[in-house]
């Protein structure tokens, strides 16, 4: 047998032979041996009970000298199946007398190996082993009967090596130990594991200390089973020996707490469970010794183990985990190296009640660990943060310091945001912040860093006035404490419910404020103040807009021209977008500054990326372009479509966001409007030149060009408009319907109502009218009156449309009625169902 081989397997496998060899020798092939074999059987039986109490108790006896005493079974027990089926009849009687016997040899041996286990174990195997070995086989002799001259005492066969242990001297013992193979160190072993469970330890027979010794100079050497062996051993002598726990001198006390022996102990804290249990209890066991406790934490790597044995699945080892890393907490040391294995307990207990300088060694500590977001979880519901902030009001400045630079590395969590928040501390940083005392300068720093990273919870709004007192703070701040302050200031004015807030922060004065950092050469702080710019240009009023000179718009321009970050353009051109459209200076300006083209040359060349920086770039462009393209200003939107804006904006109807596709149906619309007037006739006598077939339109009757005529047929925009109307952003369904009524226009209602039904655009119409709101439903009403006006599409699509709008007429909006009486009359359907309205 291959030692390697796993021990329930192997035990499993003898559990099947003895099982064949009971069932050949119920059934012999000659019917004279056929009583022999029967009680043979019967003994062979009693195998399977034994065997399955020491396959489920495989991780204690998977031992050397128990594998030695199966492989003795297996091998008798395979001759007596060879035995069972062989011809000779004489031999088969004579010899299956012989394997029962020595099968009661190899039980003794099992036995003895088997000191370890419960008593009740080792009788039944002595049991089957006494009938194994006085059973006689020749006619007359049944299974009960004994042949006295033949007798042999259990205790001369199967427990020869018991008599041994018994007879051995303590030197004996020792010898083995020390200079014995692998083997007789295992006997040596359970020699000694007697002797201690005998309580001889005490007697003289055995120098413990010796033994002792000898144990910790064979851990780094043996095999695993031999070393959970010795670890057992050591934990059984320390558990016997409280006395020499107290006494100083004891020389067993300097064995037991030399460097290396304990490190041998804590090497096998990494193997596997059973091993690792028992060195965590036998350091337990040691840690009484103050020597010990001195030594332990200092040993590498033991601190870590103990930390993941505590937080492991074995609840024994977890619970002597716990006890051992509370002792070893005693020491400053110890509570910082488990704080750095993730053990953070100890730590903020001493924030709370150790000394000044402990505290501060504490939060230093803190400050410059590299904690995951689970780390500062947990110190958060730990209760750090509280001792901290304490430290941080009312320590001395290096108290302060070490508080703030902790609390630094915790408020990158959100939970723990909201903690501080509770604790009140926003009033303390502010008021540091606006301290001159140079002694407190170096405290500056980490606190913008914390007001910062408070300012992203909303829940910072519960303090009045903080960003107005922010603002006040920018001019006053060096650079790096500017930018956490801008970027506090972001946060807040970001909040969904702080509309009140950007208006107070507008009247005390903040554009003026943040405007002039626009020509800032620190980057930094540039694209920060952008950022906080762009937030507060949401809301803008034409009053406002008057901060915003030409040199300031230039200044966006250029940084929308030279950045070569996508947040940076984003919040420029973010910026000019929310600049009422209204402001004709404000256009003019963009317009010489020559905007458009490098807005077209980003959309060109931009990335493929779907990082909110390049949405909101995208939705800013289609934003900008509104402006560009107001039906109000022919030149303007000829400037436009010129510079390419037109594909633009059809490539943002399919590759944008519901607000994307909102301002580009917008502008699109704006100039669709203008069309009609811009087509050129069929019949015209003024051109030079005989356009290509390819320009007719049939929508507009004439000659159309995208980049003079903004026909939304030649651009391909109506097929994009159309599949905007299965979205569920109502803004973009209703700027979609928009741009699409502009081809329902009264000159040429009958060739868009034929172009919009070519490319299913009705089936998306009506469908609108079922989840739309009450403008969408205005404008797809309107725009199905014309299109059902002719006869195909009102063949087509009536009874598609029918029930929709009849449903319509009884429970839509009073202000819908008379526009869905207009379509009904229109299908020809008013009468037949006026009992509807």
């Amino acid at each position: 047998m291959k030692e390697k081989r796993d021990f329930s397997e192997f035990v499993s496998e003898l559990i099947v032979l003895a099982d064949e060899v009971a069932s050949f020798a119920k059934n012999p092939e000659i019917e004279i041996v056929e009583d022999a074999f029967t009680e043979f059987a019967m003994l062979v039986e009693k195998f399977a009970p034994i065997l399955n109490d020491l396959r489920d108790k495989s991780k204690i006896m998977d031992k050397s000298a128990i594998r030695k005493s199966l492989e003795s079974l297996m091998n008798e027990l395979t001759r007596a199946k060879a035995l069972i089926r062989s011809s000779s009849l004489k031999e088969r009687i004579k010899r299956i007398e012989g394997i029962a016997h020595d099968l009661g040899r190899s039980l003794g041996m099992l036995r003895v190996a088997s000191l370890e286990v419960s008593i009740d174990f080792r009788e039944k195997i002595g049991t089957l082993q006494k009938k194994l070995m006085n059973v006689r086989f020749g006619g007359n002799t049944s299974l009960t009967s004994s042949s006295i001259s033949t007798f042999v005492n259990e205790e001369k066969v199967g427990g020869e090596i018991e008599q041994e242990i018994n007879n051995v001297t303590g030197d004996d013992v020792l010898l083995h130990l020390k200079n014995g193979d692998a083997e007789e160190f295992a006997v040596a072993l359970l020699r000694l594991k007697k002797f201690i469970r005998g309580g001889k330890l005490d007697s003289g027979l055995i120098n413990v200390e010796a033994a002792v010794s000898i144990l910790f100079n064979r851990l780094f050497s043996c095999k695993t089973g031999n070393r959970l062996t010795i670890i057992q051993l050591l934990r059984s002598v320390a558990l016997q020996n409280d006395e020499m726990k107290v006494k100083s001198c004891n020389t067993m006390q300097e064995k037991m707490t030399k460097n290396e022996l304990l490190s041998a102990v804590v090497k096998s804290l990494t193997r596997d469970t059973e091993e690792r249990r028992e060195s965590v209890g036998l350091l337990l066991e040691l840690s009484d010794l103050p020597a010990v406790r001195r030594k332990i934490g200092r040993i590498q790597g033991c601190i870590v183990m103990l930390v993941s044995i505590l937080n492991g699945v074995d609840p024994v080892a977890s619970r002597d985990a716990a006890k051992l890393l509370d002792i070893l907490s005693n020491n400053t040391q110890n509570a910082l190296l488990m704080a750095e294995a993730g053990y953070f307990g100890p730590l903020v207990q001493y924030l709370n009640k150790g000394s000044d300088m402990t505290k501060i060694l504490m939060a230093t500590t803190l400050s410059r660990l590299v904690l995951t977001d689970h780390s500062k979880l947990t110190l958060g519901q730990d209760g750090a943060i509280e001792p901290l902030v304490r430290m941080f009001n009312s320590g001395k400045l290096e108290s302060k310091l070490s508080a703030l630079n902790a609390l630094q590395n915790l408020s990158s969590l959100t939970e723990n945001v909201e903690r501080l928040i509770k604790t009140g501390i926003v009033g303390s940083l502010l008021q540091l912040l606006f301290s001159v005392t140079s002694v407190l300068m170096t405290l500056r720093e980490p606190a913008s860093v914390i007001l910062a990273r408070i300012a992203e919870s909303e829940t910072v709004l519960v303090n009045k006035g903080v960003a107005q007192q922010m603002l006040s703070l920018l001019n006053l701040s060096s650079p790096v404490i500017q930018g956490h302050l801008l970027e506090a200031l972001n946060s807040i004015a970001s909040h969904p419910c702080a509309s009140k807030v950007r208006s107070k922060m507008k009247d005390k004065g903040a554009l003026q404020l943040i405007l002039p950092l626009l020509k800032e050469t620190k980057m930094k702080i540039r694209s920060k103040a952008l950022n906080l710019l762009y937030t507060l240009s949401e809301d803008l009023t034409d009053e406002l807009t008057a901060h915003f000179d030409e040199t300031h718009l230039f200044d966006i321009v250029n940084i929308v021209l030279s950045s070569t970050s996508d947040s940076e353009k984003a919040a420029a051109v973010g910026i000019l977008s929310n600049l009422p459209v209204s402001d004709k200076k404000v256009t003019d300006v963009l317009k010489r500054a020559n905007l458009l083209p490098v807005l077209v040359s980003i959309m060109d060349s931009g990335t493929r990326s779907n990082s909110p920086a390049k949405s909101i770039l995208m939705e800013s462009i289609a934003g900008v372009a509104i402006r560009f393209t107001s039906s109000s200003d022919k030149k303007l939107q000829l400037l436009s479509a010129q510079h390419g804006v037109i594909p633009l904006l059809v490539k943002l109807l399919s590759s944008g966001s519901a607000i994307t596709k909102f301002k580009a149906a917008t502008a699109l619309a704006q100039l669709s409007q203008n069309s009609p007037s811009l087509r050129r006739s069929r019949k015209s006598r003024w051109l030079c030149v005989a356009p290509s077939v390819n320009a007719y339109c049939e929508v507009h009757d004439g000659y159309c060009f995208v980049s003079s005529t903004f026909c939304l047929i030649k651009a391909g925009a109506v097929s994009p408009l159309i599949q905007i109307l299965e979205d569920k952003d109502w803004e973009a369904v209703e700027a979609a319907l928009n741009a699409l009524s502009t081809l329902l226009q009264d000159e040429i209602w009958e060739g868009g109502a034929n172009c919009i039904a070519k490319l299913s655009g009705v089936e998306a119409i009506v469908n609108v009218l079922e989840a739309g709101d009450v403008k969408v439903q205005e404008k797809a009403l309107w725009m199905l009156e014309r299109i059902f006006r002719v006869e195909e599409h009102r063949m087509k699509y009536a009874e598609f449309a029918q029930m929709v709008l009849i449903d319509m007429a009884q429970r839509s909006d009073c202000r819908l009625k008379s526009t869905v009486a207009k379509v009904l009359a229109v299908l020809e359907l008013l009468l037949v169902q006026s009992s509807y309205f």
